[in-house]
């Protein structure tokens, strides 16, 4: 373990197996590095320092890198400031990071790394309810994604009934997401999103994957999350990974399902995360997504 600074903000350093993985110390938590030994200096997140949004609470910094947030999203329960050292430990394979209660919400975040037998990072979200009552919600798991890469989601056709008359897929759009925004490219297996800097307007889409991953690829690098879908009800309805980008940035997210979290009981959703060297396929989007789901690791 290092401590370096990132932007101004003070980080320190893990090395587990393959990956190096950099959280914040005084704000979160927050994941703010990660790279691959194979290409160390390059981190796959991008950290934004100065970006945010006004609150009734104050300013709230988006920092980049991945964070724990509650769906469904709201203004300000969302947003609460995270401006507040955390709490880090190593030990053995895993990195646990604790943020200070939100007194406002009733809630506590942590985030724990894990490297996985198969060089995978096992990525577990857990908010604590630390009110007097119930609280409904879902684990809502984003990523910042560094600029100029490419959002991919399976969304594979799978017949509900036998005579595939019934619809078995569906879109959740935003009030301003427009489908035919030039970052998009749909197809019969895949859904893309490229970020682009040369966009004037966000955009943000959602839909339950089908398999249950999703990826970003960028500069040859291809950063994959997956995780396990329940048999719940789960919010947006009903996805299970959403993608938003503008002109600085892409979140790659997953979410859980609605729960209701008693008095001192907590919820826990799981990515794991894998990262594939795959080069020369910038203008072929689906031979890309089709290689890309042979390696992955469900």
């Amino acid at each position: 373990m290092k401590e370096i600074n990132l932007n101004g903000i003070k980080v320190k350093s893990f090395s587990l197996g393959p990956f190096v993985v950099g959280i914040g110390c005084e704000i979160g938590p927050r994941i703010l590095w990660l790279s691959h030994i194979c290409k160390p200096d390059f981190n796959l997140f991008a950290v934004l320092p100065q970006t945010g949004v006004q609150t009734p609470e104050g300013f709230w910094h988006i920092y980049g890198g991945h964070r724990l947030w509650s769906s469904p999203e709201a203004m300000p329960r969302s947003y609460s400031l995270d401006n507040v050292p955390v709490n880090i430990s190593f030990q053995g394979k895993t990195i646990t990071v604790s943020g200070q209660p939100e007194v406002a919400n009733s809630i506590q975040k942590t985030i724990r790394i894990t490297l996985h037998e198969k060089q995978m990072l096992k990525v577990s979200h857990v908010i604590t309810n630390t009110g007097r009552w119930p609280i409904t919600l879902a684990a809502w798991a984003l990523s910042v994604m560094r600029p100029q890469g490419m959002a991919i989601i399976p969304h594979k056709p799978s017949r509900v009934d036998t005579t595939g008359l019934l619809p078995d897929r569906h879109l959740s759009l935003w009030p301003y997401t427009d489908l035919d925004d030039f970052r998009f490219l749909f197809t019969k297996n895949f859904l893309f999103l490229r970020q682009e800097a040369k966009a004037s307007s966000p955009v943000k889409i959602g839909v339950a994957a089908r398999p249950n991953w999703a990826a970003y690829w960028v500069e040859d690098i291809a950063f994959v999350k997956t995780f396990t879908q329940e048999n719940l009800c789960y919010p947006d309805y009903g996805c299970t990974v959403e993608v938003y980008t503008n002109n600085q940035f892409l979140e790659l997210e997953t979410v859980g399902p609605l729960k209701q979290v008693d008095p001192g009981q907590s919820i826990t959703h799981v990515e794991t995360w894998q990262v594939f060297f795959l080069k020369g396929k910038k203008n072929q989007p689906q031979k890309l997504a089709e290689e890309l789901g042979k390696k992955i690791c469900l």
